[in-house]
C-alpha cells in the first residue's frame, strides 16, 4: 500500500517506519515532518490535509502534470450538466466547494499561525463558496473569520449561509473599516471569492477597492483565489499585467485556462463530484482523491 504520511507525533512515525508491509513512505517536503529524513531526495511532490485536533496529519501525493484545463464554455456545460440531468443541486454543489476551499486552505495555511481571515464574497456562486468556505474555516480553528459580503442578496440559499456565518458571530466589516488599515495589519489571509469562471468586465465598487489592496503593490497578506483570481480573464490570465499574483489558486471542478498563468505557490484542484462518464465526455482528467481528501496539490 502507498501512503504519503506526515507526522508529528514520535511514536506513531515509530510504528508506522516499523511496518514496511502495510505502508510505505514516498516522500515529504514538510519541514516538521518526522519521517522527512527518510525520504529527502525523492522527487515525489505532496499536499498536505491537516487534521486541525490532533498532531497526526495525512499527507497525499500530487498528481502530475497531466491535468487537463478547461476554457469557459466548457466549465459551463459540465455545471450545466451537473445541476440539470445528473441531479445536483447548486446548494450541495456549493458545499463541496466551499468544503475543499476550506480544506486546501488548512493544508497550506494552519490556523495556528494564520488565524486572522478574510474572506471577500462577491454577489455569485464564487461568493457563495467563499461563505461556505468560512463556515468551515471557523469550525476548523480559524476564530478570526472575517466577511467581507457588500452585495447580499434575498435568494434564500445565500440568506441562510449569512444567517450560518451570523450565528457564529463572524464579523462582516464595511469597506470603510477594511480600508482604515493595509489588509497585512488586520489578516493572516485573504481569500478571494467574488468573481468566478463566468465574469466579464471590470470590476465595480466596492470590489475595485478592495481588489487594489489586494494586489502587490499593497504588500499584501497570503492571497488565496477561488478558482479564478478576480480580475483575470478566465482564459487569458491577467491581461491587464496589473492583476492580482494570488499565493494559492483552488481550482474548482478542473482548472481553468488561465490557471496555466499562475505562478504562485499552491495550486490545489478541489470539488470531488464529477462521474466517470463525465470526466470522459468532456475529456477531462479528474485526479485521483486519496481516502477522505477533498483536494489534491498538483
Amino acid at each position: 500500500m502507498h501512503l504519503h504520511l506526515h507526522l508529528t507525533d514520535p511514536m506513531l512515525a515509530l510504528r508506522l517506519h516499523r511496518t514496511p508491509r502495510l505502508f510505505r513512505v514516498t516522500s515529504c517536503l514538510c519541514s516538521r515532518c518526522l519521517v522527512a529524513p527518510l525520504c529527502r531526495g525523492l522527487a515525489a511532490r505532496q499536499a498536505c490535509v491537516v487534521n486541525a485536533s490532533s498532531q497526526f496529519a495525512v499527507c497525499a501525493i500530487t498528481m502530475s502534470s497531466s491535468i487537463s484545463y478547461i476554457g469557459q464554455d466548457q466549465a459551463k456545460a459540465v455545471d450545466e450538466e451537473l445541476m440539470g440531468p445528473l441531479g445536483f443541486s447548486i446548494d450541495q454543489l456549493m458545499e463541496l466547494a466551499g468544503l475543499s476551499v476550506a480544506s486546501a486552505i488548512l493544508a497550506e495555511y494552519p490556523p495556528s499561525q494564520y488565524s486572522r481571515v478574510l474572506i471577500v464574497a462577491g454577489p455569485g456562486n464564487n461568493g457563495g463558496d467563499g461563505l461556505v468556505a468560512a463556515r468551515h474555516l471557523y469550525h476548523f480553528g480559524y476564530k478570526g473569520v472575517q466577511l467581507f459580503y457588500p452585495k447580499q442578496t434575498d435568494k434564500p440559499l445565500y440568506k441562510g449561509l449569512v444567517t450560518q456565518l451570523r450565528s457564529l458571530n463572524i464579523p462582516m466589516p464595511s469597506i470603510d473599516d477594511i480600508k482604515s488599515q493595509p489588509l497585512r495589519d488586520q489578516f493572516d489571509i485573504v481569500v478571494d471569492s467574488i468573481f468566478g469562471f463566468g465574469f466579464t468586465g471590470a470590476p465595480r465598487p466596492p470590489f475595485d477597492k478592495i481588489i487594489e489592496m489586494m494586489k502587490p503593490s499593497s504588500n499584501p497578506p497570503p492571497i488565496v483565489a477561488v478558482d479564478a483570481p478576480s480580475g483575470w480573464h478566465v482564459e487569458n490570465g491577467d491581461e491587464s499585467g496589473d492583476g492580482l499574483r494570488p499565493d494559492m489558486l483552488i481550482s474548482l471542478t478542473a482548472p481553468k485556462l488561465g490557471a496555466k498563468h499562475f505562478g504562485g505557490k499552491h495550486h490545489y484542484i478541489g470539488g470531488r463530484f464529477v462521474p466517470p462518464h463525465i470526466a470522459e465526455k468532456y475529456k477531462l482528467t479528474v485526479p485521483a482523491y486519496p481516502g477522505a481528501a477533498q483536494c489534491v496539490k498538483i
